[in-house]
């Protein structure tokens, strides 16, 4: 392969290579330890290697992406096309051969290892009042007499006997009234979804006679990274099926502001990405109805949670305005619409759609969430809750006063743009330790429970193997080479001279510690870089950053608790965390996981109607900083770059954990002073 070689781009994984024009794409990624399924070998047989190439411009890669940056559809495409059908712009990774740079999607269905969602339900006591209710009742007959149409008598029959002021009806159900009502003897059962501003309902369902359903509502997070949904009983709160899948934009970009470039760069990139993610959203609630066994008709209200790109997205606005300052939102209010108007077939065609308000241009309806799960706005000590994704948000509160922010964080902390890093999927490793003594690791992944140094260890990961690192994984890699002195507070990685160990091998100019070669089998070598603990470095200061901002802005030093949201929080090692500088110092036992606040707080929000309104006064109360334009913020940034902090004192940490006073900056000599970086910074 030569630097004129075309550069081939995997999403979601990000892995990428320079490969010879020609080169099959099954190949490429074969090579690069993409996972592309493929039972046939290549024969176009299978179909299993599907994906999907990207065209367009990508500033984030810095790539333009041509029509022709691969051959042309093929006769074995064809055939397979119209013998068993293929999805719109899918090629088969076997016979589409690299021509030019070009960016390619690896489809959930054509990965050999299926994506964990690790966004489950959390168990919360939750008080009944959801705004969807079945009410049965009897209605007058029609009188000559008297006349009056059928949706007239309905209604004076739900004010009579339910106490329901204003009911309307949509065009569908006005359809199908007159012979519900007929089938039912006059006697009917209606879902009437009631808004939380006016308590006026809405009929969503019509059904003849007494009937005893039970009616369901979903819970969305919707992230920029996985979408997660939750079946919810509208009768108990019950999570009848939980169930997320990748969020599809991410081919458009891992970050929220490689998606907004897309849609500023290529036109209709904004409505190819409201397609995407309507469709996701979509397909989960069919795949959900059908694990559950339940009709999608009784699939009857959703509530979303999502940061304000997503938002904006969902609801095809071009978020635009949200790329550059003043970081304008199209609105900042909740929104109720319906099922129909995000295009979501899957459930009831009169299902209502709440999204909880936004918070800021850059803290969304997710962090609204985390807020109504959380309720900083009533904790008497001052809580720092850091709901971590591929973009950070941050509330800073206690009873009376609630700031917010976020952080660009980016995709690192979830195994994206590391050199062995991986999304959450059986064979990653997601827990590990070295020996501070021998420098040696042991290691879990994911689908097994046993450590690597444990009997039964190979056998147990024989079939998924040890693929590569997931984003728990990589935080507790650099911490424990921390812990280890492998690396110094610089966050430089020390020569195999300088650390006592083999592991630590020569990459150009740099070191690398190895956890696990299986190179001699064909297997992979799973090692961390000092570029991976960079991309580290950058994401942890940024989080850390924001934090110190909001204690800036609430003039403290200290916070009495940190808690972690979001699917990362509840995997992350707390201990591994205050080791990395990611959060303020605090004691461990005030360091808690809240798991999926945000999916917590979309749960209420579906069970309880007066949570909405509730929330809706809370966001407006909430103090919003913006990063983006805080001269401050720079210089937290760069302050935390060292591990765990260049001059905030964590006298916490200090009581569980005593870190080497190492330094690898020896100007290449091999022996310098130790000691030296650490005393220029300290306080002393």
């Amino acid at each position: 392969m030569s630097s004129t070689d075309p550069l081939v781009i995997f999403t979601p994984s990000g892995k990428r290579g320079r490969f010879p024009r020609g080169t099959p794409i099954l190949t490429a990624a074969r090579q690069l330890g993409v996972d592309l399924d493929s039972v046939c070998g290549g024969r176009g047989i299978c179909s299993k290697c599907q994906v999907t190439p990207m065209f367009g411009e990508f500033p984030k890669h810095g790539v333009i992406v041509t029509p022709d940056a691969l051959s042309p559809w093929n006769a074995v495409e064809q055939r397979y096309k119209d013998k068993r059908g293929m999805k719109e712009g899918r090629r088969l990774g076997c016979q589409a051969r690299v021509q030019g740079d070009v960016v390619i999607d690896v489809p959930p269905e054509s990965q050999v290892h299926r994506q964990v969602v690790r966004k489950e339900a959390t168990a919360r006591v939750i008080t009944m009042d959801p705004a969807t209710h079945l009410h049965f009742v009897e209605v007058a007959e029609p009188d000559m007499h008297e006349p009056s149409g059928d949706l007239e008598r309905l209604a004076a029959a739900l004010r009579d006997q339910w106490g329901i002021e204003t009911v309307t009806a949509p065009p569908s159900i006005l359809r199908r009234l007159q012979p519900v009502l007929r089938k039912g003897g006059w006697q009917v059962t209606v879902a009437l979804n009631r808004d939380h501003h006016d308590h006026a309902a809405r009929i969503t369902e019509i059904w003849p006679g007494y009937a005893d359903h039970r009616i369901y509502g979903l819970a969305i997070d919707l992230g920029s990274t996985t979408i997660a949904a939750h079946l919810t009983d509208l009768r108990n709160g019950e999570v009848k099926v939980a169930a997320g899948v990748m969020n599809p934009q991410i081919r458009f970009g891992e970050d929220l502001m490689s998606r907004v470039s897309y849609a500023m760069m290529n036109p209709g990139g904004a409505a190819e990405m409201t397609a995407a993610v309507r469709d996701a959203l979509d397909e989960l609630a069919r795949s959900i109805a059908r694990q559950a066994g339940i009709a999608p008709e009784l699939i009857l209200e959703a509530v979303i949670v999502c940061n304000p790109v997503m938002h904006h997205l969902l609801l095809g606005i071009d978020p635009v305005e949200l790329g550059q300052a003043p970081f304008a939102l199209a609105t900042s209010d909740s929104v109720t619409l319906g099922a129909r108007d995000l295009d979501l077939a899957a459930m009831n065609e009169n299902a209502r759609i709440y999204l909880l308000p936004c918070i800021a241009g850059h803290v969304g309806a997710d962090a609204a969430a985390v807020a109504l799960a959380e309720e900083p706005h009533n904790s008497d000590d001052l809580v720092l809750i850091v709901d971590v994704g591929t973009n950070a948000e941050l509330q800073l509160g206690r009873r009376g006063r609630v700031l917010a922010c976020s952080s660009p964080t980016g995709p690192a902390f979830e195994g994206a743009q590391i050199s062995s890093g991986q999304r959450a999927a059986p064979g990653a490793i997601e827990r590990i330790e070295i020996d501070p003594v021998t420098k040696e690791p042991r290691f879990r992944v994911i689908g097994c429970d046993l450590w690597s140094d444990e009997d039964g260890f190979a056998e147990a990961v024989a079939t998924t193997g040890i693929t590569g690192i997931c984003g728990s994984g990589i935080i507790e890699a650099v911490a424990e080479m921390r812990i280890a002195g492998i690396i110094d507070a610089s966050g430089l990685i020390g020569s195999a001279e300088q650390t006592g160990t083999p592991r630590c091998v020569a990459e150009g100019r740099t070191h690398a510690y190895v956890i696990h070669d299986a190179t001699a089998t064909g297997g992979p070598r799973i090692a961390v870089s000092q570029g991976d603990i960079r991309a580290i470095q950058l994401a942890k200061s940024a989080l850390y950053a924001g934090a110190r901002l909001l204690m800036d802005e609430m003039g403290v030093d200290r916070v009495d608790r940190v808690v972690l949201a979001g699917a990362f929080g509840a995997h992350i090692s707390t201990r591994h965390a205050l080791v990395l500088g990611m959060i303020p110092d605090c004691p461990l036992d005030k360091v808690t996981s809240a798991g999926n606040a945000a999916g917590t707080g979309a749960r209420i929000a579906l069970c309880n109607i007066g949570a909405r309104a509730g929330i809706e006064r809370v966001v407006r109360e909430i103090t919003k900083v913006e990063t983006a334009i805080e001269p401050r913020f720079q210089e937290h940034f760069v302050a935390a770059n060292a591990i765990p902090h260049a001059t905030d004192p964590f006298p916490e940490l200090a009581k569980i954990v005593t870190l080497p006073d190492v330094s690898f900056n020896t100007g290449g000599r091999g022996d310098g002073d130790p000691g030296r970086r650490r005393r220029r910074r300290s306080r002393g």
